[in-house]
Formats: structure tokens, C-alpha cells, sequence
């Protein structure tokens, strides 16, 4: 886990924010505590990484309509959503609407230290994809047009000679464009190829 992920408290109640806000920092967790879903995104900065851990009834916003928030401004932050036992149906609502768990009060103080724990890996292992597909759509921008062309039918699943025809080339020549390829997008094989066409987005997990 990265020094840099902060978990951000949001609870009304001091006494709360206060406890919860100890608890982490006692874990060694990096904390920031905020009375309302409001002040939490007013001080939010993009691309700040770690989790979100709110309560579900709150004034002004609830841990649900925060959710649908962060969601709408492309925050990707894992949230964790507290609920007392009546609360159930809105944390569903939140599971519903993208919330990575809830726990039910009381709990035990490792249950939520483990359930931010998984949160913040949660939030490192996105950010990592990120990184990678960022990295993959690079080394896509550097093939020719023919060269991606060459891919599309690659990852089609569709023979040498196949792509040669639709192209209008010799299958010897599509296989010094698939060479090219696979140099350029540091492929070690045809699977790690069309695997990063998938993350890139040039192509989908279907086929379609």
C-alpha cells in the first residue's frame, strides 16, 4: 500500500469522526475527518488516492447521494459505507450504486481497520490498471495505420491470410506487420497481445 492513500472520514457526529479518525490513525492509516459529505467534496482534490468511510444518514447529503456524487464526477475512490441495522436497505442501495462494502453498527474495530485495509488495495490495484492501460494506448499510438489494421485482425481472431485478402496484401507481408506489432506493443506472445488490446479498449472482452 502507498503512503500517499488518505482515508477520509465523513460523520456528523464528532464524537464519531473523532473515534473513527483514532481507530485508523492507530492502525497507521493517514486520515482525514470531515463533519458532512458537502465539506468532504468541496476539499476533495482530482486524483487524490485511498477510500471513503461514511455514514449512511447524514444532513444535507447522505452516504448514498455522496456515492452517486463521486461517481458522477469520476471519482473511482472505493467507499466503504456505515450503517446502523435500520440503514440496511440504504447501504444495499449504496452496494447497488457502486459502494465497495458496508458494515453494520456496532462492529468490531478490526472489522472496519481490515474492510479499509482491502479498500485502499482496492484503490492501489485501479490505479495500477490505470497506469497500465495508459502505457498500452501509448504504445498503440505509435503503430501505423496499417500496422493497426493488422492488429484489428490479430485480435478478430482471423489467419494471415485472411487479413492479407481483406487487405489487399501478401500473407508474407502481413507477417512483417504482425512482427512490427508485436515489437512495438512489447508482446510476448499472441494472448499478451490481444489481453492488452481488451484493456486498451480496442477491442471487447466479447469479441464484439
Amino acid at each position: 500500500m502507498t503512503n500517499s492513500a488518505i482515508v477520509h472520514v465523513i460523520d456528523d457526529d464528532r464524537d464519531v469522526r473523532e473515534s473513527l479518525s483514532f481507530l485508523l490513525d492507530t492502525a497507521g492509516l493517514t486520515v482525514r475527518a470531515f463533519e458532512s459529505g458537502v465539506a468532504f467534496l468541496d476539499a476533495l482534490p482530482r486524483g487524490e488516492r485511498g477510500c471513503v468511510v461514511s455514514d449512511v444518514r447524514m444532513p444535507g447529503i447522505s452516504g448514498t447521494e455522496l456515492l452517486a456524487r463521486l461517481r458522477e464526477m469520476g471519482v473511482g475512490m472505493p467507499v466503504i459505507i456505515i450503517t446502523g441495522h435500520g440503514d440496511v436497505p440504504l447501504a444495499v442501495e449504496a452496494m447497488k450504486l457502486g459502494a465497495f462494502d458496508f458494515i453494520e453498527k456496532p462492529f468490531d474495530d478490526s472489522v472496519l481497520v481490515a474492510a479499509v485495509e482491502a479498500a485502499l488495495r482496492e484503490d492501489e490495484r485501479r490505479e495500477d490498471d490505470h497506469a497500465a492501460k495508459a502505457d498500452v494506448v501509448a504504445r498503440l499510438a505509435m503503430l501505423s495505420q496499417r500496422e493497426s489494421q493488422v492488429l484489428e485482425g490479430l485480435v478478430a481472431g482471423l489467419p494471415n491470410k485472411t487479413i492479407a485478402y481483406d487487405l489487399g496484401i501478401s500473407p508474407r507481408t502481413v507477417e512483417v506487420y504482425r512482427a512490427n506489432v508485436m515489437t512495438k506493443m512489447e508482446a510476448a506472445s499472441l494472448s499478451d497481445l490481444v489481453r492488452m488490446a481488451i484493456l486498451a479498449g480496442a477491442v471487447s472482452k466479447s469479441g464484439d
